[in-house]
């Protein structure tokens, strides 16, 4: 069996179980080997099946059942379909973050402290060097945004947030897929500037500058209809 071996990898590896999902490996309804099986057949790591398996899942092709395994629920995709629902998702998921994250934004430059301030400029420096994937890049990305929720001082926010973030990772992720372009300098300038505007205790600026760089993704939606 050939390996899997361009990037990016998790991509390669779902093409490559659904290929033979196709082929009739696997039938409706069956089980997927363990990661431990699929990992050295494909060339990759176990990480990258998990991901690999996440991505189908979200395509409709695979679910994941708690202590019994990974079972095929579909054997092939409709690609235009799957791309309209897959956005209308990721609408959804940008709508929720701005409900939570402008309001963190306001609070923030209101309630920061100087720790918390040192804390937003070292996640925007590690945002910035963190562009060699995608995944990589929304994990800083998160990071940054959830200091910010943090500074709010809202227990409720931060709940919200946490509790909301395994759903937005994968849909930016999936976002900037679609995109085909991410962390460009432009849209790190943006971070800094919604870190400068908490910085000056300017909430209405802090508010705007997320409410329009979030709205942005939404556009970006748009554009790859």
């Amino acid at each position: 069996m050939t390996p899997v071996r361009r990037e990016p990898l998790a991509e390669q590896a779902a093409a490559a179980l659904l290929d033979r999902i196709r082929a009739g490996e696997w039938a409706l309804g069956a089980r997927l080997p363990g990661e431990t099986t699929l990992a050295p057949q494909l060339g990759v790591g176990r990480s990258t099946i998990r991901e690999a398996v996440s991505q189908l899942a979200g395509r409709g092709v695979l679910t994941s059942r708690q202590g019994a395994g990974v079972f095929v629920t579909a054997l092939d995709v409709t690609d235009d379909w799957d791309q309209v629902l897959r956005r209308a998702d990721i609408t959804a998921v940008v709508e929720a973050r701005i409900a939570i994250e402008v309001e963190a934004s306001s609070l923030a430059a209101t309630r920061r402290t100087p720790a918390e301030l040192r804390a937003l400029r070292r996640a925007v420096e590690h945002r910035a060097g963190r562009r060699a994937t995608v995944e990589e890049h929304v994990d800083a990305d998160t990071a940054l945004h959830r200091a910010i929720v943090s500074a709010a001082h809202n227990p409720i926010l931060t709940e919200l947030f946490d509790g909301f973030t395994p759903r937005s990772r994968q849909a930016m992720v999936e976002l900037l897929r679609i995109g085909g372009a991410y962390g460009s300098d432009a849209d790190q300038d943006v971070h800094a500037r919604i870190v400068d505007a908490i910085a000056d205790r300017d909430a209405a600026t802090a508010a705007a500058r997320t409410r329009d760089h979030l709205g942005t993704l939404t556009a970006r939606l748009g554009t790859t209809a």
